[in-house]
């Protein structure tokens, strides 16, 4: 007898556990969030010694792994954005800048297969909430648009929230313009996110949750109570400050619906900024800021967690945005796109094993109009280069640049050892040429791969 009532015991904890599970909505396969911030620097947030206030991704990073040398996909929006959606760099996938949809025909290529449509063939629900600026269609210019790229709901703007973060009119919602809708775009993209999970996703299926926040991307605004915990309402740092507050509340809010929903072991959740800072005292003493090639303008923050799986630590390998599909893909059994991928799975840094982790290919970034207009990081080591062609004086991306692009060479090649020198002061390169010289090979490679598979959106 006394063996019989353990047994029941023991089952009706277990079913206990179980009606539990199921009535919190576990999934065979964990929820994945991916929480994008536009323009926010390396050093800005709390966690990375940054001046503002933001308890909840400084919890978000205690509870998972942190990247101390993270990167984004690109030192600009479009192409960065592109990156992490597909895993692949930018200009193979059709962006080769920021994209402008009234005078360019750039946007994410349809062949291009997304995050969003990995998991979504999975039997994910999918949603896209925030800006998007990978191609929206413009008058005559027709373009895909989120759902055509995975997403069951989207509720984006094509660039920038307009005319500022403050009562933003420029959103659409499945195609349908919403017109001026009132508050602070960081609460109102929350707002969205948490009444689709609460109204219009499968509660049958997890879900994959795309946020692209705003902020604190230029034209910036915040409420007044925030911003004057930062200094004068009229101050650009102050307001700055205060967008990146404000956001840290909105995704407070949405991660508490996330956990009403779903236990927190059940939910990926990935925190990132698209590029560096255009201002240069949020770099953290790197050198350069948005839109260049330096350290400055690529390397932001990197949180994965993932309760009871993702190691609660601080990693110092170099990862980025590039690795976020095949890491993803990796965490949850799935297979990766049978196409040519960038990044490499950072899932044996991750789940403790690190020495496991291989990555197949250096880091490298192109960026037509910076300087340096190339970028690698392999190891310790960064190699930068200019461009041995020119491109008129036009900031603004011009698709007749194309084929000087692709058949471009480099000049003025940079060496620096970060482990060292962290910030690109002293160039190396002269004092070791046989290192240079292999680098500057993995370099021109990966260069050459990438631009044969870019687009040629000059000639339609």
């Amino acid at each position: 007898m006394p063996a019989f009532k353990s047994c029941l015991i023991l089952l009706s904890v277990t079913l206990v556990f179980a009606f539990q599970s199921i009535a919190l909505g576990e999934q065979t396969r964990p929820n994945v969030v991916m929480l994008l911030s536009d323009d926010l620097g390396w050093q800005d947030i709390g966690v990375y010694n940054g001046p503002v206030k933001t308890p909840t991704l400084d919890g978000l990073a205690e509870q998972g792994t942190r990247f101390t040398n993270f990167y984004s996909g690109c030192a600009v929006c479009s192409p960065s954005r592109a990156t992490l959606l597909t895993g692949r760099n930018h200009i193979r996938t059709g962006i080769y800048s920021w994209v402008y949809d009234q005078t360019q025909n750039s946007h994410l290529l349809e062949r291009e297969i997304t995050l969003a449509e990995v998991l979504k063939k999975e039997g994910y629900s999918t949603a896209h909430v925030g800006k998007w600026h990978l191609g929206i269609s413009m008058g005559e210019r027709k373009k895909p648009s989120p759902g055509d790229h995975g997403f069951d709901h989207w509720f984006a703007t094509a660039n920038n929230a307009l005319p500022s973060h403050k009562n933003p009119n420029n959103f659409l919602r499945n195609g349908e313009a919403m017109g001026e809708m009132e508050g602070y775009s960081a609460q109102i993209v929350a707002d969205e996110a948490i009444d689709w999970l609460e109204n219009h996703r499968d509660k049958e299926s997890p879900f994959f949750l795309n946020i692209w926040f705003h902020e604190p991307h230029q034209r910036i605004a915040a409420p007044d109570h925030i911003v004057s915990q930062y200094g004068d309402l009229k101050d650009r740092g102050a307001i700055y400050s205060g967008t990146i507050h404000n956001t840290d509340l909105a995704t407070k809010r949405l991660l508490a619906k996330v956990r009403e929903i779903d236990l927190p072991e059940n939910t990926i959740i990935i925190y990132a900024s698209d590029n560096g800072s255009y201002l240069d005292d949020r770099t953290g003493g790197l050198r350069g800021r948005k839109g260049m090639n330096w350290e400055g303008g690529i390397r932001v923050p990197g949180i994965f967690v993932w309760p009871g799986k993702i190691n609660a630590s601080v990693e110092d390998s170099p990862a980025g945005l590039v690795d976020v599909l095949p890491t993803v893909c990796s965490l949850l059994g799935l297979d990766k796109p049978a196409t040519h991928l960038d990044g490499s799975d950072l899932s044996p840094i991750l789940l403790g094993k690190p020495k496991q982790f291989e990555r197949h290919q250096p880091l490298f970034w192109h960026l037509q109009k910076a300087r340096p207009v190339v970028a690698m990081r392999d190891g310790n080591y960064s190699l930068v280069a200019d461009p041995d062609f020119e491109l008129s004086t036009d900031n603004m991306f011009d698709e007749a640049w194309i084929p000087a692009i692709k058949t471009g060479s480099y000049t003025n090649y940079q060496l620096f050892d970060l482990s060292k020198d962290p910030n690109q002061e002293t160039n190396i390169a002269t004092e070791n040429p046989e290192l240079l010289k292999k680098l500057k090979k993995k370099l021109l490679n990966i260069n050459a791969s990438i631009m044969a598979d870019g687009p040629d959106w000059h000639l339609q």
